[in-house]
């Protein structure tokens, strides 16, 4: 997947003033270099809204000494004094410094740039002096210049008479103007909208889309923060530009990215390793953990596996000692080295926390969320027009997305009831992105548990996620409601109920038969999840599961053969092994699946081989070559696929000997590569 250098920008934190070193160049070189470096200065585009005075004075000096460079490199003669290098060296580190300085006010974010404007104002007034003080002390006399260049020298010298104030005016009162809205917002006091609106104007803040990227900037500069109390202050002013964004600017939706830069959750069309996989949701896992069995599994989901009441390994069945994560920090490593290499994002687990500030909060930040939550249900419970109301749900969308805390508000505030509204076919005929962000918004806010019960316990709001399910206008709705299914499915009696209801059922089998992409993916997932309860299995075998699983095996062996070896665990082995094709598309997983498929593969056939009697048996042994594939995994699979592969030969051979059962005599396993028993072909 193609991604653009713009997916991965570059760290906005520079190196310290002291990572600076001269250079080991010639005399010619090292003016030739600067007069380079005063021109790239001078083509740096002056700062419009802060620190115009300092920027402006640095700017006018490089590009008068930029003048002196061209006469120096034009004689040629005169200035390869020893004094003269000492001079050039220092200003080489100077202009360095000069123009890192200016690149990262340029770039990082406008609202942390003014609360640091009185230290940023004092590096550019010592860089200014600094290259004054260089000045001095070339020697103007022997380097032969012509009277013009030695007057602009003087002319430079005597610009440091002309230093104004220590900040400009203008700064400083927007910085106090911005501390104090800060300050009002942290005692529940809303900011007058002309004083939002005069602040976000002098920063050039003047619709939603530069909002968005000073929050973007604002995220990487909590990111770059190790100080707590500064990353509690940026936190507080990306909640002040998303409440400013919302009520000066109104929600609005991002301009859409082409398909391929779009990193959804279930990372559509990108093979992944199987071993990168969580076994439980079949995703990428971020923040891989072990448990008591030695299975590996995403941090989120096996977490959830455990609230939700279950005390056995999802992969083995057995029972778990403890419930302790151990952090498989080597797989994770491995992931995230993968994922670089492959150029698609990786966000691991606590990363996006550590974007938000993870659990470095300020009164403020709070405040401000909760004000931006309540201005937005305001707006959506006036009833605005369609295209209105999807750039407000999108908004919630987006809140809803980066934390606990913003979950938490919006369900407090009322929002599940207003969402509900735009779940329904008549709005999305209308306009299909709000229904897409409306069940979009509905899977972040189930992601919280208590948030999970609200969602279960409004009227209408789990029909309107069924009826998305079921008649979503696009895929990546359908997909979005089968992921809050199986959000919602986390919880043990929410699964119990899920699966009792046929809609359900037959909405996410249609889903994993017919739908495209990560749609499909989801639908298994959540299929996955209602397999955990007996009664849900059954309805799922009803509506022709184990007939679905078939059909996407060739495209989606892990998903597949992980659902059928779930259902047979859990009460659906008789149909399962009545299938006979499904006991022949194990067979050619076993032969051609990626580890992770094969190890399921094979778990499942010797569970339908021990109970499901000869004729299943006989199904699997007339699969040509079915021995040899056996001894292979047995040989090159996990360390479960290996034990699982011994106990199904064994089964095989007994059978072809006219025996029944599998015994467990350890004299007969150890003996087994001794024995071979020629299988029917």
């Amino acid at each position: 997947m193609a991604v653009t250098p713009q997916a991965f920008p570059p760290r906005k934190r520079r190196p310290s003033a002291g990572a600076f070193v001269s250079p080991r160049l010639s005399d010619v070189e090292l003016v030739q270099s600067l007069l380079q470096l005063s021109q790239e200065i001078a083509s740096l585009r002056p700062f419009q809204y802060l620190l115009r005075s300092c920027s402006l004075s640095v700017a006018r000096k490089v590009n008068l000494l930029a003048v002196l460079f061209e006469e120096l490199l034009r004689k040629r003669a005169g200035y390869c004094s020893p004094s003269a290098v000492l001079c050039f060296e220092e200003m080489y580190i100077l202009l360095q410094r000069i123009k890192t300085l200016i690149e990262d006010c340029s770039n990082g974010s406008k609202m942390w740039l003014l609360l640091q404007v009185e230290l940023v104002s004092d590096s550019f007034r010592e860089l200014n002096a600094d290259l004054t003080t260089s000045l001095d002390v070339f020697p103007v006399g022997e380097a032969e210049l012509g009277d013009d260049v030695e007057e602009l020298v003087d002319l430079i010298k005597n610009q440091r008479s002309r230093a104004g104030a220590r900040v400009d005016p203008r700064d400083d009162d927007l910085r106090h103007g911005v501390l104090a809205m800060l300050d009002g917002i942290a005692r529940e006091v809303v900011p007058d909208q002309a004083q939002l609106a005069a602040a976000f104007e002098g920063l050039g803040l003047r619709d939603s889309s530069s909002c968005r990227e000073e929050m973007e900037s604002l995220e990487e500069e909590v990111q770059n923060q190790s100080d707590e109390k500064a990353k509690s202050q940026a936190i507080a002013l990306i909640g002040l530009v998303r409440y400013a964004k919302c009520v000066l600017y109104g929600g609005s939706t991002p301009p859409k990215r082409p398909a391929e830069f779009r990193l959804r959750k279930s990372a559509s069309g990108i093979a992944f390793p199987a071993d990168f996989r969580c076994p439980i949701t079949l995703d990428l896992m971020r923040d891989p953990v072990v448990v008591a069995t030695g299975q590996t599994y995403d941090r989120e989901s096996i977490t959830l596996w455990i609230q939700s009441g279950h005390n056995t390994c999802p992969k083995t069945g057995q029972t778990l000692a403890h419930s302790d994560l151990i952090p498989n920090r080597a797989l994770k490593n491995l992931i995230s080295l993968w994922c670089r290499e492959q150029k698609i994002p990786f966000e691991a687990a606590g990363d996006a926390a550590r974007a938000s500030g993870g659990g470095v909060r300020s009164k403020a930040a709070i405040e401000a969320t909760k004000m931006t939550v309540s201005f937005l249900l305001r707006k959506l419970r006036g009833g605005p027009p369609a295209e209105v109301a999807d750039g407000i749900v999108h908004e919630l969308r987006a809140l809803a997305k980066s934390d606990s805390e913003s979950r938490a508000f919006i369900a407090e505030a009322g929002a599940i009831p207003q969402l509900v509204r735009y779940l329904g076919s008549d709005v999305a005929s209308e306009c299909p992105s709000l229904q897409v962000n409306a069940i979009t918004t509905m899977l972040n806010l189930s992601i919280l548990d208590a948030n999970k019960a609200r969602i279960m316990e409004t009227d209408g709001a789990l029909n309107g996620v069924i009826e998305v399910l079921r008649a979503g206008t696009t895929w990546e709705a359908k997909g979005n409601a089968a992921a809050t299914i199986f959000s919602l499915s986390g919880v043990h009696s929410h699964m119990k109920r899920l699966g009792r209801k046929t809609r359900v059922v037959k909405g996410l089998m249609d889903l994993a038969r017919d739908g495209h992409g990560s749609a499909r993916r989801d639908a298994l997932a959540a299929i996955l999840n209602l397999a955990g309860d007996r009664e849900a299995v059954a309805n799922l075998l009803e509506e022709g599961m184990v007939e679905m699983v078939c059909d996407v095996m060739e495209s989606l062996q892990d998903e597949a053969t992980t659902i059928l070896e779930a259902v047979v665990k859990r009460g659906g082995l008789v149909a399962v092994a009545a299938a006979h094709c499904a006991i022949r598309k194990l067979g050619v997983v076993l032969r051609e699946g990626s580890e992770r498929a094969r190890e399921s593969a094979v778990a499942t056939l010797v569970m339908i081989c021990r109970k499901g009697g000869p004729e299943a048996v006989g199904e699997l042994a007339t699969m040509p070559g079915i021995e040899r594939v056996i001894w292979e995994l047995m040989g090159t699979g996990t360390g479960r696929a290996k034990r699982k592969a011994a106990s199904l030969l064994r089964i095989l051979r007994r059978w072809a000997a006219g025996l029944d059962g599998d015994p467990v005599d350890p004299d007969y396993t150890t003996n087994l590569t001794a024995t071979r028993i020629m299988l029917p072909s």
